[in-house]
């Protein structure tokens, strides 16, 4: 059976309201100084960055954000009988919501959606968190041991999970097709498993708005936009 991977970065969210990073409206180009919201050793030697952060994530869109067709497409591959594995950058938990089984998608840059106590590892949900923020707690500390908490993604400065990074490393190796879609192909390690997966035979098709630097491994680049064009290329997939 064909083993299709597909690895999702930010452009595939767009169309659920939530800015991607990099690009012309994205949120860095935007707001430079947000970087340091989610720098790890910004936000936990500064109290006034993590109250920012608390404040940001009180307004985000992520957790308001419903899956578009592009997140329905994948899920419906997956239900066809094909075996699809996501491999996502981003933290939204999209993809869990269009229906993919949890077990068959891997966040290599952790999720939004709960926090983690960066001291003893205790994890509650973010709703919980926020409904404490809203609450009056600028900075709320971990309810376990009173430690820093923090949401449960991979801030820059922090490692990605490695038992994470190598099941997407054999996915990636294993797969006959691998579709890249909505990543600028930029962050690494992430960024890097298009390359492997071209070097063990895979179909490499990336579906971007902008050039990656892994378009001339590519045996199709696509740049209409991703709402469309990913459904009609997983029908035809499908088909095949």
């Amino acid at each position: 059976m064909t083993l299709v991977a597909i690895l999702s970065g930010a452009g595939i969210s767009t169309d659920s309201g939530i800015p991607d990073y990099r690009g012309p409206q994205g949120v860095w180009r935007r707001d430079p100084g947000a970087e340091k919201l989610v720098t790890y050793d910004a936000y936990m030697s500064d109290p006034a960055i993590r109250r920012r952060s608390w404040a940001m994530r009180a307004d985000s869109p992520t957790l308001r954000a419903v899956p578009n067709g592009a997140h329905r497409a994948v899920a419906e591959l997956e239900r066809s009988g094909t075996a699809v594995r996501v491999i996502t950058q981003n933290v939204d938990g999209l993809h869990q919501a269009a229906g993919m089984p949890a077990r068959k998608v891997l966040e290599l840059h952790g999720t939004a959606r709960r926090v983690v106590c960066a001291h003893c590892q205790a994890r509650s949900s973010m709703e919980e968190a926020l409904a404490r923020v809203a609450a009056g707690e600028e900075d709320p500390p971990c309810l376990e041991c009173g430690g820093i908490l923090k949401s449960a993604t991979v801030m820059f400065g922090q490692r990605l999970d490695p038992e994470v990074l190598a099941q997407a490393m054999a996915i990636t190796k294993a797969c006959q097709v691998f579709l890249a879609v909505g990543s600028t192909l930029q962050v690494q390690p992430a960024a890097s498993l298009a390359g492997i997966a071209a070097d063990h035979g895979a179909r490499l098709v990336i579906v971007n708005a902008e050039p990656t630097p892994y378009d001339d491994l590519a045996d199709e680049v696509v740049r209409e936009p991703i709402g469309t064009s990913l459904p009609a290329l997983l029908k035809e997939l499908h088909g095949g």
